[in-house]
């Protein structure tokens, strides 16, 4: 690697905010407390009561797939690194660190790592989220180097789960994992540091790690819909038709890039969690739906007869190849009963950082989590109201006492 795990953890301690990487801090904390919050009413939030605060706040805030991404580490940063920070009274200069780390150490493993089925979000997260913790337990670059290794054993995680609870409860066990290593270390626990290295190479770690730039290389991608970041573009690209009377619709056929459908795991979604890993669902949903949101992928919306009718009547086609969930174009066919035919084609996705969400329509999104009453609050919250309003809305296990700051 171009840089050692020494010199991150140095990278880490002595890490200092831009304006332009305070204002990325803005919008990730805003958006995971409002993604969050929008899970109250899900089955996750019963399952983890009880647990601690890093496990049950990553897990609940994963739970819609509405949270950001990094494109490069395809990787969840915000959910992690926020649950991390929030859990030991860190804020804006403890998560950036983090993130800049989970954003490098993601790229570092690769696009084959993630093409073998790991999930980047809990391999590259649970060391991660001891960055986070560590720094905010007020630990040096040695305490941050031990809370990594330390947090090794954890960082595993198997996009085979996507679809089900497991996937939003593995990156919560991989958060959880990180903040606890971060207490063992800044009690004293020892470690091997080289053991890092050890582990970068048996998960496959493909490229150096680069230290310059902003925190976040390459910035977060928003979503606007509850599903996986590789149904953005599909959805977005479905949107261009404007509404298509579903009883002219003769077939509908999508253009991908091979690499795009890597998550993609589900072609005929028998519940809603399943849908938000199908394509063909989630274009069938944006035809019958016009702008899918949480209630376009529920058990009973899979399950719509119009739904099962355009499911019958949609192709996939793929080019070989391609490197990455965006490679390539997304193009979408439509066949209509009177023969004719109408196309549309997307390369960027609305929320991609190079085509982010203008500010009325995050605004919209946090009032479509929240409802109008709560939205101003998120939208204005803090590092410390932010996790008080969790700790509200999600109370975790309190036998581990939270550091004073």
């Amino acid at each position: 690697m171009a840089s050692t795990f020494r010199e991150l953890a140095d990278w880490a301690v002595a890490f200092a905010p831009t304006e332009s990487d305070l204002r990325l801090a803005r919008t990730a904390l805003t958006d995971t407390l409002a993604v969050a919050l929008a899970a109250e009413h899900e089955p996750i939030v019963e399952h983890t009561a009880g647990l601690p605060a890093a496990l049950r706040w990553t897990a609940i805030g994963h739970t819609l797939d509405f949270d950001d991404v990094h494109l490069p580490s395809t990787s969840h940063i915000s959910v992690v690194c926020a649950s991390a920070t929030l859990t030991v009274g860190g804020g804006d200069r403890e998560f950036l660190a983090a993130a800049g780390v989970m954003a490098r150490l993601g790229t570092a493993l690769g696009w084959g790592h993630y093409q073998r089925g790991w999930h980047a979000t809990c391999t590259a997260g649970a060391p991660t989220a001891a960055v986070a913790a560590a720094l905010g337990l007020g630990l040096g670059a040695e305490g941050v180097l031990r809370a990594m290794a330390l947090a090794v054993p954890a960082a595993g995680g198997l996009q085979r789960a996507f679809g089900t609870e497991a996937k939003p409860l593995q990156v919560g066990f991989a958060t959880d994992a990180g903040v606890r290593a971060a207490r063992l270390a800044a009690g004293g626990a020892s470690a091997d540091p080289a053991a890092l290295d050890h582990w970068f190479d048996l998960v496959g770690g493909e490229h150096g790690l680069d230290l310059s730039g902003p925190a976040v290389p390459d910035g977060l991608a928003v979503k606007p819909f509850p599903c996986c970041y590789a149904l953005q573009r599909p959805i977005g690209a479905t949107r261009l038709f404007g509404p298509v009377p579903l009883d002219q619709v003769a077939s509908v056929e999508m253009l991908v890039e091979e690499s795009t459908l890597q998550p993609l795991v589900h072609h005929r979604p028998r519940a809603g969690a399943e849908g938000k890993f199908s394509l063909p669902y989630a274009v069938a949903a944006t035809l019958v739906d016009g702008f899918p949101t949480a209630a376009s992928f529920t058990d009973a919306a899979v399950a719509r007869p119009e739904i099962v009718v355009l499911l019958d009547r949609t192709a996939v086609r793929t080019r070989p190849g391609g490197s990455g969930v965006l490679a390539g174009d997304t193009t979408i066919e439509i066949g209509l009963t009177d023969g004719s035919t109408t196309r549309r084609a997307l390369h960027l996705p609305p929320g991609h950082p190079a085509a982010p969400l203008a500010p009325d329509e995050l605004v919209a999104k946090i009032t479509g989590c929240v409802g109008p009453e709560r939205s101003r609050q998120v939208a204005t919250a803090g590092w410390a109201e932010a996790a008080r309003i969790l700790a509200g809305a999600f109370p975790p296990d309190t036998t581990v006492p939270e550091p004073r700051k």
